[in-house]
C-alpha cells in the first residue's frame, strides 16, 4: 500500500471511517476484539468493506512499519 493512499491504527482509521475518507479497511486476525470490534461495527454502518485474512506482523509490513497493526484503512484520494 502506497503511504499516501491509506493511515494505520485504529483511532486514525476511525477518524477516516467517520469522515467517510475511508474505501476499504484491513482488520488482523490476531488482534483484540475490544479494539476491532468497534471498527468493524462503523463499517458495516458506513457500507464500508473489511478484510480480516492477515496478521498484524503482515499488515504492518504491508505498511512499511516495524511494528504490527491492528487496523489499517484504504483511503479514497
Amino acid at each position: 500500500m502506497e503511504p499516501e493512499k491509506r493511515v494505520v491504527g485504529v483511532k486514525q482509521s476511525r477518524k477516516a471511517i467517520r469522515e467517510g475518507r475511508a474505501r476499504r479497511v484491513y482488520l488482523a486476525s490476531d488482534a483484540d476484539p475490544a479494539l476491532t470490534g468497534p471498527v468493524t461495527a462503523e463499517c458495516a454502518a458506513a457500507g464500508i468493506p473489511v478484510e480480516t485474512g492477515r496478521t498484524m506482523a503482515q499488515l504492518g509490513r504491508a505498511c512499511g512499519i516495524a511494528v504490527g497493526a491492528s487496523v489499517v484503512a484504504e483511503l479514497i484520494l
